[in-house]
């Protein structure tokens, strides 16, 4: 069985037929579509039905993470050292707020980061479609949607008559 193709990549001028033909493709029962445009178009996520991201759990979880590492790491310090000072309680919390917040922060930003890398899937040097001649217009002013090539409906030549019929400028084979 030969490579198949990672999908057809139909060009669109503006972002208005863009979403009209990928609601049109979503219609039509194509579920593998991934779109490209110079900047966000409104209810091209919904109609791509893109999963939401979660990163602000991700980064809840990184502060929650950053306090408890910073409250460990006192408390097992001051139980292996202790130093009794003026009478002060080995475990002052308020002494180790300072830490506490200082890690939380820390943790915090970097399990975003983190995360925001993870779910964009970054960083990612090569991908299929950067083998598309006009791929490079994406970035200046055409908008672009992807039918998979591992779409169960996906059949080139039936797909490729379905592309131009929404209104494609043109509509290229991506090799996998």
């Amino acid at each position: 069985m030969a490579d198949r193709a990672y999908g057809l990549l139909a060009e669109f001028e503006n972002p208005e037929a863009l979403v009209a033909a990928a609601r049109e493709a979503r219609e039509r029962g194509y579920r593998s579509l991934d779109a490209f445009t110079p900047f966000p178009v409104e209810g091209l996520a919904q109609t791509l039905r893109l999963p939401a991201p979660n990163i602000g759990l991700v980064g809840l979880i990184g502060a929650f993470s950053g306090a408890a590492v910073a409250l460990l790491m006192q408390c097992y310090v001051n139980y292996d050292f202790p130093l009794n000072v003026g009478g002060r309680p080995v475990y002052a919390l308020s002494a180790f707020a300072v830490v506490t917040f200082e890690l939380t922060i820390l943790f915090s930003a970097l399990a975003t980061i983190i995360g925001m890398l993870v779910q964009n899937r970054l960083p990612r040097l090569s991908h299929p479609v950067f083998a598309a001649s006009r791929i490079h217009l994406a970035s200046k002013d055409r908008f672009f949607l992807c039918v998979g090539g591992d779409d169960p409906k996906f059949d080139e030549s039936g797909t490729r008559s379905f592309l131009r019929t929404t209104g494609a400028l043109s509509v290229e084979l991506v090799p996998s």
